[in-house]
């Protein structure tokens, strides 16, 4: 009997019992490999997705195999993988572009399961126990056909781990790159898997690593074994929950995609934009402009997402000790009015620092948490400090109008206005909503 006809029955078997198979899949070297595809003269060289070196974002985002060959790694600094190899490629990132490449990976894993999970734009979870016998397909045989279309349809190769639990899928994809399948069974796990350094199942990073390593705990089985007293004692509840990941005992649901937005629906807890400034921001006027201009993007966004917030707060950089500072305010009503929400936001940032040359400031960030939705009715006071809620709630419906017809610059607040560094700034638009963690449920 063929390898994968013994694997398809062991899987048929597995899937009738538990209703469970979840594949994971990855595309691989995501944001190099669709720069390759996009511009096919790139494909022989190394080549690597780097930040803005004059906005100081200049690291590496993704890199390609021959980048990756070269001993380049994530989060290198360009000039460390300049000096690694001296004929390397840097392109800027096209997030849109990246984007529009993660949506349609999406719509065809959709073709397979209405449970698709996304975790991150390279990567997703889909759960395709109760498509096996619609479809007439095992797991595997999904996988090699999901890899194959992507490689078709999109000129993309992907690696996917196929399992009966997400942590265990996503182990497989990880194993073999690039544009692999990996089945993580039972005997796949006895060999493989659990024998593997620690460092390599999800959510074990290099402190966590540190800590196991200091106790005995080298392998993936080593925390399989490991006394829950001492994975208490050593990392809290987080101990307890990395031996059930280590053991196979992962029961989360794959979350269904909304096709409409092509993605899963979460519960968001709350907005929040942050930008490292081209220089070190050494005044006042220009810590002001920079403040409304997140505050009005957090802002907007609120409004676009049905919501009001309780609370703002906002976080400081400091540029030669890149410690980071902050404070936060409880509001007497909810709010998604530019206005309120910039003027807390700056209120807030004169407590936390004075702007001067002797403490230059590297980055800021505003964020609005304690969120209801804006079809709440919300009790209103006499002594609301904000007395003309409802004429500005009408004035940025009207500048939402115009962004969204003439683009996020067609109006701009005064602060903003007065600093010509933020003027061709567009904090909405240059947001990257960064992947929701496995735990984010």
């Amino acid at each position: 009997m063929a390898v994968s006809q013994r694997i398809g029955n062991q899987w048929r078997k597995k899937v009738a019992m538990t209703g469970r198979a979840i594949l994971h899949c990855d595309i691989n070297c995501c944001y190099a490999q669709i720069e390759c595809q996009a511009h096919p003269e790139l494909r022989g060289v190394p080549l690597v997705v780097g930040g803005d070196e004059e906005a100081r974002h200049g690291i590496v985002l993704a890199r390609n195999l021959l980048a990756k060959a070269a001993g380049i790694k994530t989060a290198d600094t360009l000039v460390e993988a300049r000096r690694k190899c001296p004929g390397l490629v840097v392109v800027r990132p096209d997030y849109r572009m990246y984007m529009r490449a993660s949506g349609l990976a999406r719509t065809i894993y959709y073709d397979y399961s209405d449970r698709v999970e996304p975790f991150g734009p390279d990567e997703a979870w889909l759960d395709v126990g109760g498509s096996c016998g619609c479809l007439g397909l095992t797991p595997l045989q999904m996988a090699e056909e999901i890899s194959e279309r992507m490689k078709a349809e999109l000129g993309l190769t992907i690696s996917v781990g196929v399992s009966d639990n997400k942590i265990y899928a996503k182990f497989g994809s990880d194993w073999k790159k690039p544009d692999a399948v990996t089945v993580v069974d039972e005997e796949f796990a006895r060999e493989h898997l659990l024998t593997a350094p620690v460092r390599e199942l999800l959510y074990v990073g290099e402190a966590t690593e540190r800590k196991l390593r200091s106790s005995g705990i080298l392998t993936i089985g080593d925390l399989a074994c490991a006394s829950d007293a001492l994975l208490k004692r050593r990392l809290g509840k987080m101990g307890l929950v990395l031996k059930m990941f280590a053991r196979g005992e992962d029961s989360s649901e794959v979350k269904r995609l909304d096709p409409g937005r092509n993605d899963v629906c979460r519960e968001v807890k709350s907005y929040g934009n942050g930008i490292t400034f081209p220089r070190d921001i050494v005044d006042a006027a220009t810590a002001k402009a920079v403040t409304w201009m997140l505050s009005e993007a957090v802002a907007q966004r609120m409004r676009e997402g049905g919501a009001r917030a309780r609370t703002v707060a906002v976080a400081v950089r400091d540029a030669g000790t890149l410690a980071s500072s902050g404070r936060q305010m409880t509001l007497r009503t909810p709010t998604n009015i530019t206005s309120e929400v910039a003027g807390t936001a700056w209120s807030l940032m004169e407590q936390v620092r004075t702007f001067s040359p002797d403490a230059p400031v590297r980055g800021l960030h505003v964020r609005a948490s304690n969120l209801v939705p804006t079809n709440e009715d919300i009790q209103l006071s006499l002594f609301d400090p904000f007395p003309r809620r409802a004429e500005m709630e009408a004035l940025d419906a009207a500048v939402d109008d115009l962004r969204r017809r003439f683009g996020n610059n067609a109006v701009v607040w005064g602060p903003k206005a007065s600093c010509p560094d933020t003027l061709d700034m567009d904090a909405k638009r240059d947001n990257t909503v960064h992947p929701v963690s496995f735990f984010h449920r």
